[in-house]
């Protein structure tokens, strides 16, 4: 299966931010599964209620439209009204008669940042099929939680599709890596992880992106990355992979707890 990771900034503008996702997909070189990060329809720093959309709205409807366009499945970050009167940090998979949200599980209350404040978490995995592919799907703070990557893998995932706006600091890009390389490790499968680029500016501390996207293999090896600015990585997995490593080192068949 050929992937795509689209690192981009996100601005604060919906509208030009589906022209970014337009110029992902089309850099995307034949892939059929196209990711883009977290906070894609709008970076984090500013009032999320306003630019927030159910899946049935034009934002999501035109992500939808751009897939299917290119016979691609896209995975982009949104922001959906939740019923609370927050939003929900929302990651959509469309295309392909695919039209599917998750919505984050694990809310960035962290490093001074307090996401639950207008963010309400979600409940349950999610994951997709692609051509006979099972899928998982994680949000940012999401990856220092391994019980949901192996949770995804139970259910049948061999690859989990990660998007971040990850936040800057001392250590976190060495925490990025480490972590994605050990969620591949804890549940024996493919990590694809698209950050938000670089945005070279601070957004009043919101975590708005530090790049160093990758892909980690189920062994925890980087097979592919990129920098911290903007960029798309096209790669090609053979999902057969994860089963022979689950054979090989299966330890979520040894699991006792």
């Amino acid at each position: 299966m050929r992937v795509a990771l689209c690192q981009i900034t996100s601005s604060t503008d919906p509208a030009a931010n589906l022209d970014l996702l337009r110029e992902g997909v089309r850099r995307a070189e034949g892939a059929r599964v196209v990711v883009f990060p977290e906070a894609a329809m709008c970076r984090f720093g500013v009032p999320l209620g306003p630019v927030a959309e159910p899946l049935d709205g034009p934002w999501a409807s035109a992500v939808r439209d751009i897939a299917d366009e290119h016979g691609v499945v896209v995975v982009a970050g949104m922001f959906t009204p939740a019923a609370d009167g927050r939003v929900a940090n929302t990651l959509l998979a469309t295309g392909g008669g695919l039209h599917v949200g998750y919505d984050k599980i694990h809310l960035f209350d962290a490093f001074g940042f307090a996401e639950s404040r207008t963010v309400a978490p979600g409940d349950h995995p999610v994951t997709i099929d692609v051509d006979g592919v099972t899928l998982g799907l994680a949000t940012c703070y999401d990856v220092r939680f391994p019980e949901l990557f192996r949770a995804l893998a139970d259910r049948g995932a061999s690859a989990v599709l990660l998007g971040a706006s990850w936040g800057a600091g001392p250590g976190k890009r060495e925490q990025w890596e480490l972590l994605v390389r050990a969620r591949a490790l804890d549940s024996t499968s493919w990590v694809l992880a698209c950050g938000q680029a670089d945005p070279r500016e601070d957004h009043g501390g919101a975590p708005t992106g530090i790049g160093h996207s990758l892909i980690a293999s189920p062994l925890g090896v980087v097979e592919h990355h990129l920098g911290a600015e903007p960029g798309v990585l096209v790669a090609d997995l053979d999902p057969t992979t994860v089963e022979q490593v689950r054979q090989s080192l299966p330890v979520l068949a040894n699991r006792r707890l």
